[in-house]
């Protein structure tokens, strides 16, 4: 990419954003690609199932290892290859590891998604991946269902830095927070060094949006929502879902267990925005990245967005309003959606429901391309 990926990069990166890359693959790795995109300033990688399944699909970079591993179990064919990227993804983000304190730098790398409702082995789960990967700026993808809020709390008690995925809902969310308090809480009994430990909780942007927007067009085509209030409100729900999460993200900075962790030296589980590829032709590729412009936050971005926030020429600053007013607009909005029938604690619990089957069925796809590459 060329110079304004840097000026944009660092635009952001004044506002005290982290910009992270969502993707990997061997072949970004083998070329250099994201070594490259590191100089330039993106310091954090995210992966997900998905984005496995289209790199192994995609050419023959993964042909000679899995060949390698013919006699074992696609299972552990697939956890030995991406054991392999994603150490060697740390390696070229250690320099920026270090540089941050461990804040940045870091690769995340998911537990199997069909774990999700099994807490016992997603803790194990996650212990071995933090033991094969074996490097100290990794982070382990938990999904933030019921059962995996004792599991995030379970894995962070071990030293175990967690990446807290597929969130929706701020009532989650707010469990997160409790979950991770109070892992931090365990390590510190446990003796660990909080200052190592790292945790980020993601929200899922752009699918809020895709969900209400849905549910406001078939009323309209309906009839039964008016033309004024389906402009009025659709378009909204995501970026006003993310600022509720950023604002209880602050308050809890004031919450007195975490000045108590503070002051041993943990770090802050900062909020990170995820799936910010905007799904909607009508909205602006960038749309995610330019409204939830933040201090001590992430955006995590797929390719095609982050050469767009490349393209972009347009100074940032906050986005995200803390004042009274700005918050009462976003309440007003939830407000509004369910005068009008759309329930947002409905539409959070179906996404977590949806978000958890697609990347299962993305990792049965992912054990199905590696056991036939296997067989070639």
């Amino acid at each position: 990419m060329d110079e304004p990926l840097v000026s944009g990069i660092k635009r952001l990166s004044e506002q005290g954003v982290s910009v992270w890359l969502d993707d990997l693959g061997r072949d970004r790795l083998t070329s250099g690609d994201l070594a490259r995109l590191v100089g330039e300033g993106v310091c954090g990688v995210t992966t997900n199932p998905s984005i496995f399944a289209a790199a192994v699909a995609k050419g023959n970079a993964y042909a000679p290892q899995l060949a390698s591993l013919k006699g074992l179990a696609p299972e552990l064919a697939l956890h030995a290859l991406m054991v392999e990227d994603v150490q060697s993804a740390c390696d070229v983000l250690a320099e920026a590891f270090e540089q941050s304190r461990s804040v940045d730098g870091r690769v995340s790398l998911e537990v199997d998604p069909r774990l999700a409702f099994d807490a016992e082995a997603t803790i194990a789960a996650a212990g071995r991946i933090w033991a094969d990967i074996d490097r100290p700026n990794v982070m382990v993808k938990i999904p933030a269902t019921r059962a995996g809020l004792p599991a995030i709390t379970e894995t962070l008690a071990s030293g175990i830095s967690v990446n807290v995925t597929l969130i929706f809902g701020i009532d989650r969310y707010i469990e997160v927070q409790d979950a991770w308090i109070a892992g931090l809480q365990s390590a510190q009994t446990n003796g660990h060094d909080l200052a190592a430990i790292g945790s980020v909780a993601s929200f899922f942007v752009s699918r809020l949006d895709t969900a209400v927007d849905a549910r406001l067009d078939a009323m309209a085509a309906s009839g039964s929502l008016d033309t004024v209030d389906h402009q009025r409100l659709r378009g909204r729900a995501a970026v006003a879902n993310a600022r509720n999460a950023y604002r209880a993200y602050r308050h809890r900075l004031t919450d007195s267990r975490w000045l108590a962790l503070e002051s041993a030296g943990a770090q802050p589980q900062r909020p990170l925005w995820a799936s910010t590829s905007t799904k909607d032709p009508t909205f602006s590729p960038t749309r995610y990245v330019d409204e939830l412009v933040a201090p001590q936050t992430v955006n995590t971005m797929p390719s095609a967005t982050l050469t767009a926030v490349a393209a972009a020429t347009a100074e940032y600053s906050t986005a995200i309003g803390l004042t009274g007013d700005d918050a009462q607009i976003d309440a007003s909005l939830f407000a509004d959606l369910a005068q009008v029938g759309v329930e947002y604690t409905q539409v959070v619990a179906e996404l977590e429901e949806a978000g958890i089957a697609s990347f299962s069925d993305a990792w049965k796809r992912l054990l199905d391309l590696v056991a036939s590459v296997q067989r070639a």
